[in-house]
């Protein structure tokens, strides 16, 4: 497990969250469109977005997409449940990213343009 504290512009947050559950079957015109977010709601695995306005487009397998305005938070957790992540909104469109992510998270997080591959590198040798 890897501690993450650390700020992020939103966009990398939702990219982080495509490869991490949906990657192979949203659709583009989703993909493309940097205010349409996916979704989880149960026991496992958790993806939820705060934000002010928010309406549900379609549902694929166990995921939804949400058009979602003014985000406030986003909250990630891993159907494994080794990987917890929040982030909760700052200023702009940049907020602050916290919690416990696992070396596949990571990895992911490196893909999505939230930490660098030197920052993933130290944190291995850690």
């Amino acid at each position: 497990m890897v501690s993450v504290d650390l700020k992020c512009p939103l966009e990398n947050f939702r990219r982080f969250l495509i490869l991490s559950c949906c990657r192979s079957f949203i659709p583009k015109e989703y993909f493309e469109d940097k205010k349409i977010f996916p979704e989880r709601i149960g026991e496992k695995g958790l993806i939820y977005t705060e934000a002010e306005d928010k309406v549900t487009l379609k549902k694929v397998r166990d995921i939804q997409f949400v058009r979602a305005e003014n985000v406030v938070g986003v909250i990630y957790n891993s159907k494994s449940g080794s990987t917890r992540l929040r982030w909760e909104h700052q200023t702009g469109e940049k907020g602050r990213l916290t919690g416990e992510a696992s070396v596949n998270a990571v990895v992911k997080l490196v893909e999505a343009g939230i930490i660098t591959e030197e920052m993933f590198k130290r944190t291995m040798k850690n």
